[in-house]
């Protein structure tokens, strides 16, 4: 869209924002498989939230801006006993989610982990609910909260499908404020116009730099940004719904907007419209806390570890074909300085399960990597892309995120080449990976709350028409310490 710079005359508002505007309000969405893959993915993205409470470096940032700062009454997070400004809670709720990046995974030309969405979702939910409930109205119930996470879901993945922000140096947690800023502002009540102002604003915030993803400046804001952007999404809805104004041409604005600031000029390609594909297809992270581009890398480290664990100072090199997003972003040598730096390193990735046959959040501390055996197999590994794990990334109809593992030996002997290409959280292993997902959700509550309250809640979230009629207040009152 163009406009003369020096007409004064509003523009209508451009399709990008209309687009999205007119899906939060107005789409209903009926597959009932995105409804019971919205339900799996409430339930693992709350376990990833229980198991980060284990994590001092997590919890040190919980809790209420300042102290004393708390809100009876408000949106509640989780694990804890914090009632919060709802603000504050999607910061708590989303830093949670994402700090052991083991929540939902989406892959495109931009990646991300949609599931970040529902620290937003949940402390606005939580929170008008209550404030309802005060008033004498009724309260929301949970299939709200599963709508939203379809959409917002939705919104992001169809936004990653062509448009690549790491390419220009921009985080994609951009797109989880923007999602995020879109169902939050129709959840609390808005209008069209203020859902159209406010997801115009949150294009107008711009994006956070990748530096804290990549060496040497690795480190853990990456597992706090999304948590910084889900909240941000909801302070720009409550603004929004004061009647604030918004943007017209955010994005396209000659010079000033979006696209000619942060996208070298160039709009924004889609390949489909929104529906509820992205929900549908998102890929669950279940087994492994590492980042998804190396999922299948370790299970081929873990078929690989009964021949390789008695051989270790006989090997030679190690080969890892990956995908080229892998290559491009997790391909790491030299010294790694905390988790954050090991969590997005295949070599290390590959390297612990090759030695002991495991991969946990813990396996990233300072103890673990201490291991002299760790970075000394990380020096013999060589990673290299393989075109067809790239071509089959990108299929839209496959999704595939592989990987291959070999292991060479100085006496000439070669370990057997082996391929995954795709997860076991993949759309084509449900059957395989939602027992295991379970088994995740289960353990992850049962290490934080009382058998009572895990029961009521194991039970509420293995029926999918009772936890849809569950009034939002009474789920969240289960999860409070």
């Amino acid at each position: 869209m163009s406009h003369d710079l020096k007409s004064a005359e509003r523009p209508d508002p451009e399709k990008v924002l209309t687009d999205i505007s007119d899906y939060v309000l107005d789409y209903q969405i009926r597959s009932s498989e995105a409804y019971e893959t919205a339900r799996y993915c409430f339930m693992d993205t709350l376990a990833c939230g229980m198991l980060a409470l284990n994590y001092p470096a997590c919890t040190k940032l919980l809790g209420p801006v300042v102290p004393g700062a708390t809100l009876p009454g408000g949106a509640r997070v989780p694990g804890t006993s914090f009632e919060l400004e709802p603000v504050q809670a999607a910061f708590n709720i989303g830093a949670m989610i994402r700090w052991l990046d083991f929540n939902d995974t989406w892959l495109a030309a931009e990646w991300g982990h949609p599931s970040d969405n529902l620290g937003g979702i949940l402390a606005a939910a939580d929170y008008l609910s209550r404030r309802n409930a005060a008033a004498g109205k009724a309260p929301l119930n949970m299939q709200a909260v599963l709508t939203a996470m379809i959409k917002a879901h939705e919104i992001q993945g169809v936004l990653a499908l062509e448009n690549s922000f790491n390419r220009v140096g921009l985080d994609h947690v951009l797109l989880v404020r923007v999602a995020s800023t879109a169902v939050v502002t129709a959840l609390l009540g808005g209008t069209r116009e203020q859902v159209l102002n406010a997801v115009s604003h949150a294009f107008i915030d711009g994006g956070a730099l990748r530096t804290y993803r990549h060496a040497p400046n690795t480190g853990s804001r990456k597992s706090w940004a999304a948590g910084d952007a889900t909240s941000r999404a909801v302070r720009l809805a409550l603004i929004a719904l004061t009647g604030e104004m918004g943007y017209p041409t955010a994005l396209s604005a000659k010079t000033w907007g979006f696209y000619d600031v942060l996208f070298k000029g160039q709009p924004f390609k889609f390949q489909r419209a929104y529906g509820s594909y992205v929900m549908e297809n998102v890929l669950f992270k279940i087994s492994y806390p590492a980042e998804f581009h190396a999922q299948t890398a370790v299970e081929c480290a873990m078929q690989l570890h009964p021949q390789v664990r008695d051989r270790l100072d006989q090997v030679e090199k190690i080969v890892i074909e990956t995908q080229e997003p892998g290559v491009r972003i997790i391909d790491k040598t030299g010294p790694l300085s905390n988790p954050a730096d090991r969590d997005h390193c295949i070599q290390y990735m590959t390297a612990v399960p090759l030695i002991f046959g495991r991969l946990t959040a813990e396996d990233y501390e300072d103890r673990v990597a201490a291991d002299p055996r760790i970075d000394g197999l990380r020096a013999k590994m060589e990673v290299c892309e393989n075109p067809q794990f790239t071509k089959d990334y990108y299929d839209p109809a496959k999704r595939y995120i592989g990987n291959a593992v070999r292991v060479f030996y100085k006496d000439g002997s070669r370990s057997e080449r082996v391929a995954v290409e795709f997860p076991i959280g993949h759309r084509r292993r449900r059957a395989e990976g939602i027992p295991v997902l379970v088994r995740k959700f289960e353990r992850a509550i049962a290490g934080r709350l009382p058998p009572r309250q895990c029961e009521a809640i194991q039970t509420l979230c293995a029926d999918q028409k009772k936890l849809e009629a569950t009034p939002v207040p009474d789920f969240m009152k289960l999860w409070m310490v």
